[in-house]
């Protein structure tokens, strides 16, 4: 990766040797010509005005560079004019601006304008152009193009950067690395306009779910009398503030000096912080002192893309350094920036539009024209305009600041987004690439930690139906519950990464309007039972959920006591009792058939030899039997069936054991639609979601809903008839029917919902916030350590409880149990 030196220099007032001044004197009164008559031609002059700060770093490169343009025409001995080129001082007012193109237009009698002021002089000039019908190019863009340029100044061309393009690139980085929140520093230029600039930054950052935390304006370094004080005391109020990302918007050379070096002092750079350049202050780090641009270590900066391979651009490269270092030897940088560029190529476009009318009555009207219809190849890339605005489509060079100098990192356009090489798609250029400030292996978080000083608000439901999730004592203000655990052990891992200081608050709202705090900003998050729901996931994160979740019907059971009589029935089903019976008789009349011939037991008169066999066959189910058997087919019938009445008269008394040792209960309302059509009372917990649900979902009617306040009211509401049925979330189920296991139970299966969760701002980058990876990695080692089993309050005889009173105990025998012996039979 290429990487550009940035020079040593400290910030100095601008000082001109006798040859500077001669040479702006020459510029200013003679212009870059050559005589008026040479090869026997007579030449027509053309006075062209440029309005610039001259004693600024960007206006020395400016007038160097629109020289070197205007020679280049006027060497040429073929065309039938001579430019003059006369430059004004503007000292960056806009107002002073004003009075130039006024004396440029008057007195010099100019035929085109140049200015390199921003966007607010290059209206008021063009309005002064207008007046005159002089065509006025500027080298500045607004942040949104006004709808009625073309009308308002018609002899308006714009030769910029677009600036919409950049804010893009800036949302982009910033969306790119997730950071939610930013603080956004510009100059204030006292004439207004940056409102646009942060519109625009604003609505691109709300695409991607962050936002400007704080908007902080900086004014003229002219204006103040202590410049160092002043903006130490705007830089310690951002101390406040949580988001340490920092995007300078606009900046003069001399005001980002100070800005970062009084940063670097109120302990605003350095580690987990970030700083974002526009290209005002990006394209002029090649001049910053080397002590001031290493506080900013780190840094993403942001430069238009200019082809520096071609031999156009170095054959101006070697002339611009001769000419600039020779006017200008106290300047260490004389490399050509954007603004040079630019420069040159807006006074080409100009000389491109004489070269093309070579007539001798050149008119404003009639070279404006022709500039309209440039396209061109210039040094900082192609040169078309629509409408009077430079159509081009804007890549930007992302650069990285390391120790005293900067690398590049990849190219930014809207069609491509990041790539590594130019016209590449896609790449994630910035996986291990970027030298963070601090010498940090990861993504700066972008946020300051909270402190003792300013502890995490965290809400947590003051009154809750079920308090083994949340509990909150008034008296003492103690915060216990299986949420709450959770929370501390969690908050333990994290703790091990860095510190988080926090404190609890009880809200006795509604759980919606405790999420409503968090969307205001009265509270960080909020820890509690909170159900996950599609509606409430649009204004706030939650976090990965603890726990599983659905909406499950609890209704009482009833008793089968009344049944007792006839309980040494029911191990068996009645189809079971007939075929046993049936297979009974079989046995016993094979076993007759094959012994009464030649067993003497199994002889005598019919009703003797049929009350033999029932006998034998009846006492063998006890294995009781005293007769003995001769024949060897009757042998092996026995065998089979001793093998039946083995698994018959185990599974019997298996199953009777289990009917008389656990009492039998069934739910006495197994369907929603009965309790509908029959208009029956069910209740839910009041203070949550299920009303809704209930009436929109599940189509009951308002009337038939009932809430109910805690878990001890839901016993009293159904002993006392009030409600037959009640609505719980799953968790609040468990518990419920782990209380009351024996006279309630949970009718599955269940509606499913997103599970509980904390909760958190989408704009507080805290540790609650799902960048996922820290919350799921904090469950993940509680779950391995099985802590968040070891949280719960139930135990193993409550759960063998809840699945006894949750599904039926035990299950009669059917023929399909042992139809295969019955078959061998």
């Amino acid at each position: 990766m290429r990487f550009s030196e940035v020079k040593v220099n400290s910030v100095r007032k601008p000082s001109f040797s006798i040859r500077t001044v001669i040479t702006l004197l020459l510029i200013v009164f003679h212009g870059y010509t050559t005589p008026a008559i040479a090869n026997n031609n007579v030449y027509r002059n053309i006075h062209i005005g440029a309005i610039v700060d001259i004693e600024s770093l960007i206006g020395k490169e400016v007038t160097t560079a629109m020289g070197l343009s205007v020679q280049k025409f006027n060497n040429n001995n073929s065309n039938n004019y001579k430019l003059r080129i006369h430059f004004k001082n503007s000292t960056g007012n806009p107002l002073q601006a004003v009075l130039a193109a006024n004396e440029l237009i008057e007195a010099n009698e100019v035929q085109a304008i140049m200015t390199m002021g921003t966007w607010q002089e290059a209206a008021l000039v063009a309005e002064v152009g207008n007046k005159a019908q002089t065509p006025v190019l500027s080298f500045a863009s607004p942040a949104v193009m006004p709808p009625s340029r073309s009308r308002n100044w018609p002899f308006l061309l714009q030769i910029a950067t677009n600036e919409t393009e950049q804010i893009k690139c800036v949302a982009d980085i910033i969306s790119w690395f997730k950071w939610r929140k930013i603080i956004a520093i510009y100059a204030d230029e006292a004439y207004g306009g940056d409102y646009k600039v942060l519109s625009l930054l604003t609505e691109s950052l709300q695409q991607f779910g962050s936002e400007i935390e704080y908007i902080l304006a900086l004014p003229p370094l002219s204006h103040l009398i202590d410049p160092k004080e002043a903006l130490r005391d705007e830089l310690t109020k951002l101390r406040e503030k949580q988001s340490r990302v920092f995007v300078v918007l606009h900046s003069s050379l001399s005001l980002a000096t100070h800005l970062f070096s009084e940063a670097k002092d109120v302990g605003l750079t350095g580690r987990d912080t970030v700083w974002i350049l526009t290209e005002s202050v990006a394209s002029l780090l090649d001049t910053i002192n080397s002590s001031v641009i290493s506080s900013i270590e780190g840094a993403i900066g942001i430069k238009t893309y200019y082809p520096e391979e071609n031999k156009t651009y170095q054959d101006f490269f070697m002339q611009f350094r001769r000419i600039f270092r020779s006017n200008y030897p106290d300047e260490d940088n004389s490399e050509p920036g954007i603004h040079a560029l630019r420069a040159y190529d807006g006074m080409t476009t100009i000389t491109n539009a004489l070269e093309k009318l070579q007539t001798n009555n050149i008119t404003s009207k009639a070279l404006f024209d022709t500039i309209l219809s440039s396209n061109f190849s210039g040094l900082s890339g192609e040169i078309p305009f629509k409408k009077g605005v430079l159509l081009q489509n804007s890549t930007f060079t992302i650069i990285n600041v390391v120790g005293k100098r900067y690398k590049e990192l990849g190219y930014w356009s809207r069609e491509l987004g990041f790539s590594k090489e130019r016209n590449d798609k896609g790449t994630n250029i910035y996986d291990d690439m970027v030298n963070w400030p601090g010498d940090i292996r990861r993504v700066p978080k972008g946020w300051a930690m909270p402190t003792d000083a300013k502890r995490m608000r965290i809400g947590s439901p003051g009154r809750t139906s079920f308090e083994k999730f949340v509990k909150v004592t008034d008296d003492s203000k103690t915060y216990s519950g299986f949420c709450i655990n959770l929370f501390v052990e969690m908050h333990k891992i994290l703790e091990q990464s860095y510190p988080l200081p926090y404190e609890f608050v009880q809200y006795n709202g509604t759980y919606n309007d405790l999420i409503e705090h968090v969307i205001n900003k009265t509270f960080d998050a909020v820890v509690g039972d909170i159900t996950i729901l599609a509606s409430r996931s649009k204004y706030v994160e939650f976090t990965q959920p603890f726990t599983e979740s659905g909406l499950s019907m609890v209704v009482p059971v009833k008793s089968e006591d009344s049944q007792k009589a006839w309980m040494f029935m029911k191990p068996f089903t009645l189809e079971m009792w007939i075929v046993t019976g049936a297979v009974f008789v079989y046995t016993m009349l094979v076993v007759w058939f094959l012994e009464h011939h030649s067993n003497p037991e199994f002889r005598g008169p019919f009703k003797n030899q049929l009350g033999t066999a029932l006998w034998f066959t009846y006492s063998s189910l006890f294995f009781a039997h005293k007769e003995k058997i001769q024949s060897n087919l009757a042998r092996m019938v026995l065998v089979v069936w001793f093998f039946v009445v083995y698994i018959l008269t185990s599974s019997y008394t298996a199953s009777l054991t289990s009917t008389l040792t656990f009492q039998k209960l069934q739910p006495d309302v197994t369907d929603i639609d009965w309790l509908k059509r029959s208009n029956s009372i069910v209740g839910y917990d009041g203070n949550s979601f299920v009303n809704d649900y209930l009436i929109n979902v599940l189509q009951f009617k308002e009337d038939n809903i009932r809430p109910v306040a805690t878990e001890h009211d839901y016993d009293w509401q159904f002993k006392n008839g009030r409600i037959k049925a009640a609505f719980f979330e799953l968790p609040y189920a468990k518990v419920f029917t782990n209380k009351y296991c024996t006279q309630y139970t949970a009718i599955y299966p269940t509606f499913t919902l997103g599970g509980l969760g904390f909760v958190c701002s989408y704009f507080k980058p805290l540790f609650l916030t799902s960048t996922a990876y820290t919350m799921t990695r904090t469950f993940q080692n509680l779950g391995k350590k099985n802590k968040i089993h070891n949280i719960c309050d139930t135990n193993k005889e409550k759960q063998i409880v809840l699945t006894r009173t949750s599904y039926k105990s035990s299950h009669n025998m059917s023929i399909p149990s042992l139809i295969v012996s019955y078959q061998l039979t």
